[in-house]
């Protein structure tokens, strides 16, 4: 396998990563999301708690895996939007770890609220504002940069050609829907309304198909020799 192949293998594989982890982590932050006495509770699911913590983690990080892999093939047809791609991973991923931080931190408190006997009301309040502060991550990073990732993305390739243009297309054309949903969710126009449902699909569409064709089957040859690379040479 050359190393071309493997960097695409690597981002391929890192997009699968990215939907196997979010996935169980959202279940996994059920119990602070929706009780807003967890910070409280005598029962409370820590373990479950650091668990989604964790799987969020790796979320954050296999998504900046994404970008970087693929970096050194992507950047000889656009550089400016291949960094900019390495740039909204990143910028994503540490909102991410701000969203992690805070649900730990709930964790950390009901612990040491539960020893010491702090004052339940105050504690509640904060637990709240932590839960505030998650959503907003959510909001800010993983529902808004991904539509920037697929301008980025899925420019490049829809104009080198190194995967079908359906592929790239679905980002496209998902990525001003869902930018429309996350502004008007921002301004109080909607809230997980139907039209959210819908704008989201063709970005997660776009992302798992992705994954996909870069994982199994990799990225088109005469498209990597216009940049001046095939699978007998190595990425400089």
């Amino acid at each position: 396998m050359t190393t071309t192949r493997r960097l695409v293998l690597a981002s391929g594989v890192f997009y699968l990563l990215t939907f196997a982890f979010s996935i169980p982590a959202f279940f996994l932050y059920e119990p602070v999301l929706t009780d807003p006495g967890y910070i409280v509770s005598d029962g409370g699911d820590d373990t479950r708690i650091i668990l989604g913590a964790m799987f969020e983690m790796f979320t954050a990080l296999a998504g900046i895996g994404t970008a970087v892999a693929v970096y050194p093939i992507i950047r000889r047809h656009n550089q400016a939007a291949s960094l900019g791609f390495v740039t909204t991973r990143s910028y994503e991923a540490a909102v991410m770890i701000i969203g992690v931080i805070a649900l730990v931190s709930i964790v950390n408190l009901r612990q040491a609220g539960t020893a010491e006997g702090t004052d339940d009301t105050a504690m509640v309040a904060v637990g709240q504002a932590l839960v505030v502060v998650r959503d907003q991550t959510a909001i800010f990073g993983p529902g808004f940069v991904p539509a920037l990732n697929a301008l980025l993305f899925g420019s490049v390739l829809y104009r080198s050609r190194l995967v079908p243009r359906i592929i790239p297309a679905l980002g496209l054309i998902g990525a001003p829907l869902l930018l429309a949903s996350v502004l008007a969710r921002m301004l109080g126009v909607h809230d997980q309304s139907i039209f959210a449902a819908i704008a989201l699909a063709p970005i997660f569409f776009w992302e798992l198909s992705i994954g996909l064709w870069m994982t199994f089957k990799g990225f088109n040859r005469s498209a990597l020799a216009t940049l001046g690379l095939d699978e007998r040479e190595k990425v400089a």
